[in-house]
């Protein structure tokens, strides 16, 4: 039977976790996706700014997480899967912000995962494909980088999971990397064929493969036991909304602008028994503040929906 899970963002405080692990327990969520994304901004990394979060030692953070993990256990709420920080590699950036993505903030990020006690972190791959002139090569610097990971993957038993990515181009949304099923199912299993064991797995991204035309499908058909982890939400096909499922419409007939029916079918197909887990907290600030816990009380009953339906 699948459970349901939500990011930690915008829920759970540093100030008081406990209180926001009990919230999530209470509206209907037994796992987390723990937003670690949170602590180092993709919009900072973008204006070449690092915050200094991860220059704490491994003890520091760990004395910093404490309160987060206790709470978690104590509201009976799973740590399922975790988000890297993003991106781990900025082109044009100077070489010591890419230097200390990859051999500071990766690493701990790695001690952190595994402190919480977590089986999937999610990365996302580089995008280099316009640097590199092909999606190949993008694909060989990615691979470098999991190859860096992996033996730490290894020795905390933890699962490194890649997603399916969007680009813009020209103004114009266009396929990131990990939008080829068959490409990714392959390099996932020549990968865990090296590392003798389960070290690379795959989260799909439902509003990344809105934006980009992905048949829902026939890709997650595709990935079969190599889907490990979910990034739920729903946009308008135009931009990364990052929005409550069945929140918009293609047409006045109600047309869902995202094929849950393929998403279901595929989850159904592949027999998913893994975490149902909604990528949604830039919807938590849709509402107000005074009406969150509705919203999120909205979001477990959409994952009850799903759940019902893979399971039926």
């Amino acid at each position: 039977m699948v459970s349901i899970g939500v990011q930690t963002k915008g829920v759970v405080e540093d100030g008081d976790p406990k209180a926001g692990f009990e919230l999530l327990k209470r509206v209907g969520f037994s796992n987390v996706d723990f937003s670690l994304n949170s602590y180092l901004l993709n919009t900072s990394l973008y204006r070449f700014e690092l915050n200094g979060f991860f220059d704490q030692t491994v003890t520091e953070l760990e004395t910093f997480f404490r309160p987060h993990k206790e709470g978690a256990k104590a509201a009976g709420v799973k740590v399922h899967q975790m988000h890297m920080p993003y991106p781990l590699y900025i082109p044009g950036g100077k070489k010591e912000i890419n230097d200390y993505l990859w051999n500071v903030v990766a690493p701990k990020s790695m001690e952190i995962c595994a402190f919480f006690g977590c089986r999937y972190l999610v990365v996302h791959g580089f995008k280099l494909s316009g640097n590199l002139g092909s999606e190949e090569a993008e694909w060989g610097q990615t691979e470098r980088f999991l190859d860096f990971l992996a033996p730490m993957a290894k020795e905390r038993g933890i699962v490194v999971c890649i997603e399916n990515l969007y680009d813009v181009l020209g103004g114009h949304v266009v396929e990131g990397p990990c939008c080829n099923a068959r490409k990714a199912a392959e390099r996932i299993d020549r990968f865990n064929e090296k590392y003798h064991g389960e070290a690379l797995g795959f989260c799909f991204d439902t509003g990344h493969g809105n934006l980009v035309g992905i048949d829902f499908e026939k890709f997650l058909v595709r990935l079969g036991h190599r889907l490990k982890a979910l990034h739920i939400h729903d946009n308008d096909g135009v931009g990364d909304l990052h929005q409550i499922p069945f929140a918009f419409t293609k047409t006045r007939e109600n047309r869902a602008s995202t094929d849950w029916e393929g998403f279901i079918r595929g989850l159904k197909r592949i027999g998913y028994e893994g975490v149902l887990s909604f990528e949604t907290a830039p919807a938590l600030t849709a509402f107000p503040g005074e009406m969150k816990e509705a919203a999120l009380r909205f979001i477990a009953g959409v994952g009850e929906y799903f759940a019902g339906k893979i399971s039926s």
